[in-house]
């Protein structure tokens, strides 16, 4: 049995009690850490903090294993019961649809437990989830490689009158392209985009394209570390998020639509104040 095991977005305790039964009764533990993070995860206990809750190893599972070698894991699961953590819900990432295609075709039952994730957590800063396009991911621009095919999604939603999620890349084990072509692999130090980054990237290509599918002037939410007890949010223009330190990974970036007047109320809390909204008493801190 493979057991996908979503487990939030802030820390240890997030994870819902049909996953912590699940992860306590299998033998081997593995962890997804290339598409998300947990945001205690950044620190150099986070690891041993799960270890500790759960009482056994945990196998992290980075970018190549899970694209490469995922096909030992799935070996196991034909004879003894596999946890595979993912940080927000399983579904987060199309890596874990390919995975649970892969089990099937190996005849290795899946059962999945969902969690909160970044695609409906986002909904705190007040802009109704139904009224979103299509999700992009901005990825980290390089001095030879500038992509902006995301740019007409957002160009689109806006046309519809809908907000856009963007999410930001994160670099977690990347190999080098001077070590690829040597052969041995060496790799970079984890990098996190953020929003700030990622507005800079959006006006370039704005700059570039010239169709004003946004602008400086355009209303964004800067949503920082979602989930967890420091959660920062700040909602602005464009030139206005680009002046405010959002502090630690991870970020997200909501470029936003055409709003109801109960959207702009809610997102006049953080424009007003600049600070983020406390998901335990729902008060601005």
């Amino acid at each position: 049995m493979l057991y996908l095991i979503g487990l939030g977005l802030g820390d240890e305790k997030d994870i819902t009690l049909r996953g912590l039964e699940a992860v306590k009764k299998c033998e081997k533990v593995y962890m997804e850490a290339y598409t998300s993070l947990l945001s205690f995860g950044l620190s150099t206990d986070g690891l041993s903090t799960l270890e500790k809750l759960y009482g056994k190893p945990i196998t992290i599972a980075d970018r190549e294993m899970v694209e490469e070698k995922v096909d030992s894991v799935l070996s196991e699961a034909t004879s003894f019961d596999v946890a595979f953590l993912v940080v927000g819900d399983p579904f987060g990432a199309t890596t874990h649809t390919d995975l649970v295609v892969r089990a099937k075709e190996l005849g290795v039952e899946v059962k999945v437990v969902h969690n909160a994730s970044v695609m409906n957590a986002v909904g705190i800063c007040g802009l109704q989830l139904y009224r979103y396009g299509e999700t992009i991911s901005i990825p980290f621009f390089t001095d030879t490689w500038k992509p902006d095919s995301f740019y007409e999604k957002i160009q689109r939603n806006r046309e519809l009158g809908l907000h856009t999620l963007c999410l930001l890349d994160i670099k977690v084990k990347e190999p080098t392209w001077e070590s690829l072509c040597r052969g041995k692999k060496l790799y970079e130090p984890p990098r996190f985009m953020t929003i700030n980054t990622a507005i800079e990237q959006l006006l370039e290509i704005e700059q570039n394209r010239g169709e004003s599918a946004y602008n400086e002037d355009t209303n964004c939410v800067g949503l920082a570390r979602l989930g967890s007890e420091d959660q920062k949010i700040v909602a602005g223009s464009m030139r206005q998020l680009l002046a405010v330190d959002f502090g630690a990974p991870l970020h997200c970036l909501v470029v936003v639509g055409t709003t109801h007047p109960l959207e702009e109320e809610m997102l006049s809390v953080f424009k007003l104040k600049g600070e983020s909204l406390d998901h335990k008493d729902h008060r601005t801190a």
